[in-house]
């Protein structure tokens, strides 16, 4: 089986020169060629602020980019024709297609309305700071500009819990409207994050839920996307999805892949999430790319040993997509924690080279983000390209050293030329022994990130003294070369005497062998 690669195929500060969906039907068969099994495109319908919305600010999911709304025809990316042609290039080329979609909330209403609300606090969502007031907002959706083709539904206050914005006062300030609970199975940060922006969609309304459901059939028919990648779940009612991504997987007969936006660095709360959901979509593994942000601003002290404790691929890697950086990580924005370039090229080895996770590449590492003068991660491709052909077999870890860690992953018969052994460190280089298996006993290796230009000889045992420079990464497969190994060599002792009592690891033949 062909290992699974997703890109996010966006960054938060794109031009809005609507060029995005034509650019990715163009890059299709490259993609395919670097690896990439599926892509995850943003949101395509259209934002408040038109033609200008990265596409969280949702206004009108029927919206493709092809009605006059919002100030334009197009999206920030393009024209519903060319978000369709984009699905059909990518599918074309064998790769899946995750439209990006958000539920919960949506901004830029039509129309306001006089109705009465309490206000809540924004640190304790729980805690009600003032009486029932009479306040104005916007909450009337009735999309002029589509003039009811695709749907006739129209949003009215009703169908919301609460807005942060009186109009009549101009006052800011979390109001929930009166006959109105937050729902309760939702993330506990601030006592009750249902609310997170614009109009807090009321999960527990029938007519709510009957839109998202025609919604979400209608969307599958009418793109042919092949699955999701889901907004902000924590602030939606945690079994919503089970219901209606089972609704969806049952109509359309496809099998829907789903991963969801989690924000939390507790992996406590993710499995709670998946349990709550019935495990029907994958989450981001939050706790990993703390890690790796961590590990990569530590100044060298960061425990390497660690790397993978409590993360969600360590705990639930069926589940698990793991990535390094994203839209909302980058500079400037809300949730940034940039991990550092020097340690981006160890951050995605261990993402793509792991037989754990669904690793996901973010489009500003893989092209650059010339916002911010950032240019792409050189070592990218190679990993990519390491991952399609090389990243096979058992994985044996040494994640023995609290600087210098590394793993092997033994190869298969399926994948020729497949296996290699990985090493890094955020202090001073050195060497690792690691066990490539018997087999390859007399090889040759070398380092094909071309870090370090000594070669290593494997012994007789099928062991290695990897080297490693300082703060680096090196990777190392055969060369092609072979050397007969000596009759002196064979004498000696299978393993050194001060290996003696060290832990076992099971090596690439299933067998037990000291380290």
């Amino acid at each position: 089986m062909e290992n699974r690669t997703m890109i996010q195929y966006f960054e938060w500060y794109l031009p809005s020169d609507h060029t995005l969906w034509k650019k990715v039907a163009k890059e299709a068969a490259n993609l395919k060629e670097a690896g990439i099994t599926s892509v995850w495109l943003p949101p395509a319908y259209k934002g408040a602020l038109g033609a200008n919305d990265v596409g969280y600010a949702v206004y009108d999911t029927y919206d493709l980019g092809e009605f006059d709304q919002k100030g334009s025809i197009p999206t920030k990316y393009g024209t519903k024709d060319e978000y369709l042609k984009a699905i059909k290039s990518l599918q074309e080329q064998g790769i899946k297609v995750l439209a990006d979609i958000v539920l919960g909330h949506r901004l830029g209403a039509d129309e306001k309305e006089r109705i009465f609300a309490y206000g809540s606090a924004s640190e304790d969502r729980n805690r009600q700071t003032c009486d029932k007031k009479k306040v104005t907002v916007w909450t009337k959706f009735t999309f002029p500009g589509r003039n009811g083709k695709y749907s006739d539904f129209k949003w009215d206050w009703t169908n919301f819990h609460g807005t942060d914005y009186d109009a009549h006062s101009k006052e800011n300030g979390i109001l929930k409207f009166i006959g109105k609970d937050w729902d309760q199975e939702v993330d506990s940060e601030n006592g009750n994050f249902d609310y997170l922006m614009g109009v807090d969609l009321d999960m527990s309304d029938p007519e709510v839920l009957e839109e998202l459901d025609r919604w979400g059939e209608w969307y599958l028919n009418f793109t042919g996307v092949d699955g999701f990648r889901i907004d902000a779940v924590k602030h939606i009612e945690f079994r919503f999805f089970k219901v209606w991504l089972e609704k969806l997987r049952k109509s359309s007969g496809k099998e829907l892949f789903a991963v969801g936006e989690y924000w939390n660095a507790e992996l406590s709360r993710l499995e709670n999430y998946i349990e709550k959901s019935g495990r029907a979509l994958s989450l981001f593994d939050v706790p990993l790319h703390f890690h790796m942000f961590d590990a990569s601003r530590s100044n060298g002290t960061y425990d390497m040993r660690n790397l993978f404790k409590d993360t969600l691929v360590e705990s639930d890697p069926e589940l698990a997509v793991t990535f390094v950086d994203n839209h909302d990580t980058q500079y400037g924005q809300a949730l940034e924690s940039w991990v550092l370039d020097w340690f981006k090229p160890m951050a995605y080895a261990l993402i793509l080279l792991r037989e754990q996770g669904y690793p996901c590449v973010f489009y500003g590492d893989y092209y650059g983000i010339p916002n911010n003068d950032l240019p792409p991660v050189a070592e990218l491709p190679k990993l990519m390209e390491l991952r399609k052909n090389a990243a096979y077999g058992e994985q044996v870890d040494y994640f023995d050293d609290p600087s210098m860690v590394g793993w092997v992953r033994c190869g298969d018969a399926e994948h020729e030329n497949s296996g290699f052994a990985v090493i890094m460190t955020i202090n001073q280089g050195g060497t690792k022994k690691m066990l490539v298996g018997k087999e390859k006993a007399g090889m040759v290796y070398e380092d094909v990130m071309k870090k370090v230009s000594d070669t290593v000889l494997i012994d007789k045992d099928g062991y290695g003294e990897f080297l490693v420079k300082d703060g680096s990464m090196s990777i190392w497969m055969p060369n092609g070369e072979k050397v007969e190994l000596s009759e002196l060599e064979e004498g000696k002792d299978d393993v050194p005497k001060e290996e003696k009592d060290r832990e076992k690891v099971t090596d690439c033949e299933g067998n037990k062998n000291e380290i």
